[in-house]
């Protein structure tokens, strides 16, 4: 069977609204930061449906014994922000998996040649078999940090078929990248926009997701 990449954009109402705000020239530095949050929190929600590990026991009620689903603590379940933009989807990710391990990984973009290079690596030499990897990344454009992230996460013994990737706008140049490199990979996106301008830029995107998170 071909494996494709599969893009998600959920149809939640929240997220739309987020969106609207986060994309808004006016919005201010605080409040595009609560609904990075927000947008962290709900693709995140709708990323980790069908994708943490069960353990399926019976439990005592106070009345008779029943059925139960817990999450398995026993299976590594990582958040991974792609510095520094990814750190405004962070909050949001982490309330719903508090218990993850967070592992930083840090990308600059050389604007003339849109390449990206690596500044910091904090991730471990190995990660366990079957962990589960969430990525946050506010922006898919020309795809390469997040094929950099990912081959990365692939020479520590991650399969990508395990790895979700949250973004706020995504463009086809990166989906197509993506595609070709790791086509077991999902993706869960506010929005699929346009494409890119000729500065790498999404258009119409939300401008630069760190510059506005942090105010600089």
């Amino acid at each position: 069977m071909t494996l494709q990449l599969r893009v998600y954009v959920p149809p939640h109402p929240l997220i739309q609204h987020w969106l609207a705000v986060a994309r808004d020239v006016s919005t201010p530095s605080t409040l595009f930061r609560s609904a990075m949050t927000e947008l962290g929190r709900w693709l995140t929600y709708e990323a980790i449906r069908d994708w943490l590990p069960i353990q399926e026991t019976t439990i005592n009620t106070p009345l008779a014994p029943c059925p139960a689903t817990f999450i398995d603590p026993t299976v590594p379940v990582v958040v991974m922000p792609i510095l520094r933009a990814g750190l405004a989807l962070l909050d949001g990710a982490q309330a719903l998996l508090p218990l993850a391990s967070i592992y930083h990984i840090g990308f600059v973009r050389n604007e003339e040649t849109l390449e990206p290079s690596c500044y910091l690596n904090k991730l471990p030499k190995n990660f366990a078999p079957q962990t589960r990897v969430l990525i946050t990344e506010p922006m898919l454009a020309t795809g390469g940090t997040s094929i950099a992230a990912m081959a990365e996460l692939i020479q520590r013994g991650v399969d990508p078929a395990l790895v979700r990737i949250i973004s706020v706008v995504v463009a086809p140049t990166a989906l197509q990248k993506l595609s070709a490199a790791y086509p077991s990979l999902t993706i869960y996106a506010a929005g699929i926009d346009e494409g890119l301008n000729e500065s790498g830029f999404i258009v119409p995107g939300l401008g630069d997701a760190g510059d506005r998170t942090f105010g600089t």
